[in-house]
């Protein structure tokens, strides 16, 4: 049994764990490599970067407030994205933020051994050590440590600053724009992830009194007072020492601060910076470590991870595991890889977290109920994301290499460990699939209006009256629902030698036979039935031209018509699907005299509006019912079956004939679409063209060939569907 985390931590403790966790590697170490890039402008790119954060910080403040829990970042994804999103976010912030706790100590190191001799990594190690067993003993100890820590080294800051400014040179800022944008940017981008701790508290929001109140203060009081340190700080910097020196050195602040402030001046900000490091490296196994937790609770993380130790209230596993990445990455990783690879992935995230913010406004969920709302939205928001790509293209192909490594692995987690024990989805996820289902039923509803449908029935020589009558008996059912005609035209192929003009003045007795049998079908059904013969040197171009030409609404055929089956190069039925003016309907030669129902089945995208037009149609005119059939994965989600129960009840509603439902769920493969299909009497599928299909049978095709029924393929015509986005989206959310 799981426990709840203890709320002790207020706006003090808040304040501090943000400011803590930014003041750290970000101005200690960080400006010597900014300094390289854009010169006296490292002051302005600080300024940026600092207002770039805003979108990301008005967001999580946002949905802190509705969901204080622990996780911070992941929650919001994961809750407004999805599991899968939730999973790249939740293991990309937890290394990342270890990424940048061991990033501050070992880049701490070097201060310390200003004042002593001693060697780098092992002492970063120690340090790293006592920090996980501080972590260890409970939020309270680590909150009341870093508020102590975070006074001695603002103390130390201000100082500078304020002993500093006077010392500053005007000659020392000229230049400030000589690397123009591209420097500016460049530099900006680097300097971003100083900036990531401000939200670092919303991971352990869960443990935060009045949420409400002192997540938002928090955040946003904490990133303004850091942006203003921050740009006082660089200005000083440049203002009192050379460019050369500062960006050769690892340890720039000390550089700084002897050309000002003497030896006493040294000292304490080399205290500071190394209180500042370690502070950083606090924050980040405080927050980090949260992240398995919060995982481990959802089903995305084994559940040892959201264990809570009895004694000091905190998740011992989680943060044990947490330092040994730290530790491990101390020791073997170069450090500046492990601040490319940092920065790269915060900036993703926090553009996850603005498109997330995004999804719950659109969302129609009723326990999104925030007490703080983000100004300027969704304008705000989109900035973010724009700003957030533009930088992350600054960081380098390591950084980005390392991005989508840990992307790739924590999909492949998703995919292998967590799928199978989740039964939800974001609502991202949930409000497209609503407003793609929305959006088709609006393309039913526009199908289904009474408008002239006229149906051209195309016949190859030789068709039989048995299945021409077939033909024409769903072409008058489906016209005469809508105040449309039938045309019925057989189409003659003769060779390339033999001349078109004498070809159309000799009749065969088949030509006979065609008019003397279309003669008797137009007195059978009360419809306009025109009829007449077309002779051709290609009979899949006669049909496509004299379609365009009519002005058909559709053309129905067989689908293995005579003469018209095999071809060496290509298929010519796939090449009038793809040529055709107007929608394409194969049928299968199969008999149908007593249909009570027929069926329309589908799966991974919405119903096609021209398979329940015709649906609609040929059930109005038989007497029968539409059955609705939706074929899903066996995984699939509550949330995605209710969403079809409401897309079902809209369809229902606007279809004229008596209509049920059903989900059925499947493995994903070609023998349950045929198992379904079996158990129909009329079948009603899409049949639209791809490339692969000249080449081997589609998934309708096979399934058509397995069944023993009467069978419909619809193609509808490319005008009438969503465009190559709008199916792949289709795709993805149904």
């Amino acid at each position: 049994m799981t426990k709840d985390l203890e709320r002790d931590l207020g706006l003090p403790a808040v304040l501090a764990i943000s400011i803590g966790a930014m003041i750290g590697s970000g101005i200690f170490i960080l400006p010597a490599l900014a300094i390289n890039i854009a010169g006296p402008g490292v002051i302005l790119a600080y300024l940026i970067a600092g207002l770039l954060v805003v979108p990301a910080a008005l967001s999580k403040s946002e949905m802190a407030t509705a969901m204080p829990e622990a996780g911070g970042t992941y929650i919001y994804i994961e809750r407004g994205m999805g599991p899968l999103l939730g999973t790249i976010a939740g293991v990309g912030t937890w290394f990342s933020l270890a990424f940048k706790g061991a990033l501050a100590l070992v880049g701490g190191v070097p201060y310390l051994v200003l004042l002593f001799d001693l060697p780098v990594k092992p002492v970063a190690l120690v340090l790293a050590v006592v920090l996980i067993a501080v972590n260890l003993l409970g939020v309270k100890q680590t909150g009341r440590l870093q508020v102590a820590i975070v006074v001695v080294m603002l103390a130390a800051l201000l100082w500078f600053i304020y002993g500093g400014m006077p010392a500053t040179e005007t000659a020392n800022y000229d230049g400030f724009f000589a690397d123009g944008a591209g420097g500016l940017l460049a530099a900006t981008g680097l300097v971003f992830v100083s900036y990531a701790g401000v939200t670092k508290v919303a991971s352990v929001a869960e443990e935060v009194e009045r949420p409400d109140r002192n997540i938002p203060l928090g955040i946003l009081g904490s990133l303004a007072f850091t942006t203003v340190l921050y740009v006082l700080i660089v200005a000083v910097m440049v203002g009192v020492s050379p460019l050369e020196e500062l960006a050769d050195t690892e340890t720039p602040m000390a550089i700084a601060a002897e050309a000002t402030l003497a030896q006493a001046g040294v000292v304490a900000v080399v205290l500071a910076a190394i209180l500042a490091l370690v502070s950083t490296a606090n924050a980040g196994i405080l927050s980090s470590s949260r992240y398995p937790f919060a995982m481990s609770r959802d089903n995305l993380a084994p559940d040892r991870f959201a264990a809570v130790s009895d004694r000091f209230g905190t998740p011992t596993t989680a943060i044990t595991l947490t330092g040994s990445v730290m530790l491990v990455l101390i020791a073997f990783v170069p450090i500046l890889e492990i601040a490319k690879l940092a920065s790269a992935f915060q900036i993703l995230v926090f553009i996850l977290i603005n498109v997330a913010i995004i999804a719950f406004r659109n969302a129609d969920m009723d326990e999104y109920d925030p007490s703080f709302e983000s100004p300027l939205y969704p304008a705000i928001q989109v900035f973010g994301i724009l700003s957030g790509v533009v930088l992350l293209t600054q960081m380098g192909g390591v950084a980005l290499v390392g991005a989508v490594i840990i992307t790739v692995g924590s999909v492949a987690w998703y995919w292998f460990y967590a799928r199978s024990r989740i039964d939800r989805e974001g609502v991202a996820v949930d409000t497209i699939r609503r407003k793609t289902g929305r959006e088709a039923v609006d393309r039913t509803e526009a199908s289904l209006e009474s408008q002239a449908y006229d149906v051209l029935v195309a016949l190859t020589e030789g068709t039989t009256e048995e299945r021409e009558q077939r033909l024409v008996h769903i072409a008058a059912d489906m016209a005469r629902q809508h105040d449309g005609g039938v045309t019925v035209i057989q189409f003659d192929e003769v060779p390339d030698q033999v001349p078109l003009q004498y070809a159309s003045e000799t009749q065969s007795s088949a030509d006979l036979q065609f008019e003397a049998q279309t003669d008797h079908l137009s007195e059978e059904f009360d419809v306009p039935i025109q009829y007449g013969e077309i002779v051709s040197h290609d009979t899949k171009h006669a049909i496509v031209n004299f379609a365009e030409h009519e002005g058909a609404n559709a053309i129905l055929m067989e689908r293995h018509p005579g003469r018209l089956s095999h071809q060496f190069i290509g298929s010519p039925i796939e090449w009038i699907l793809r040529h055709a003016p107007c929608d394409v309907l194969l049928v299968e030669d199969r008999a149908f005299d007593d249909v009570s129902e027929i069926t329309v089945l589908t799966d991974q995208s919405p119903y096609d509006p021209s398979k329940v037009r015709i649906a609609d149609a040929l059930a109005g005119e038989l007497g029968a019912t539409v059955r609705l059939v939706y074929a899903i994965d066996e995984s699939a989600t509550t949330d995605f079956k209710r969403t079809l129960d409401d897309y079902h009840s809209e369809l229902v509603d606007l279809c004229s004939a008596p209509v049920t439902t059903e989900i059925v769920e499947t493995d994903g493969s070609v023998d349950d679409l045929i198992t379904i299909a079996a158990s129909t009497e009329f079948l009603v599928l899409s049949r639209n063209y791809r490339l692969s299909h000249e080449l081997r049978d589609s998934v309708s095709d096979q399934v058509i060939d397995a069944v023993e029924i009467p069978v419909l393929g619809v193609h509808t015509h490319e005008s009438k569907r969503p465009g190559p986005l709008g199916r792949l989206v289709e795709r993805y959310v149904f």
